[in-house]
């Protein structure tokens, strides 16, 4: 079994004093949690999991997924995230949806 590498984004070759960022969004989906934080101009989102659910932060005993959740729960608490970007609009519009309300 291959295991899949992500490549890093290659930007235009620039001197540092000539790149100029106003805003970067990182996406993530391996946290399996919903999370948003900023930080200067960078600002971090994370989506549910589709596979497995995981706790809130600082609430479960040990790491790892919930493995006792009930099946008419499950639904409630996998998900998808989607994004809408529009050229020349400085925001990601992101919604995190459970895959059953």
């Amino acid at each position: 079994m291959t295991k899949a590498r992500s490549r890093p984004s290659v930007l235009p070759r620039q001197s540092p004093s000539s790149l100029i960022l106003a805003s970067i969004t990182v996406l993530n989906g391996h946290i399996h949690q919903i999370m948003q934080k900023v930080e200067g101009n960078v600002t971090f989102h994370t989506a549910r999991s589709t596979a497995f659910p995981q706790p809130a932060p600082g609430t479960a005993p040990s790491p790892g997924p919930i493995k006792d959740v009930p099946a008419d729960k499950l639904r409630t608490m996998l998900g998808i995230a989607n994004v809408t970007f529009k050229q020349n609009e400085q925001r990601l519009a992101i919604v995190d949806s459970p895959l059953q309300a």
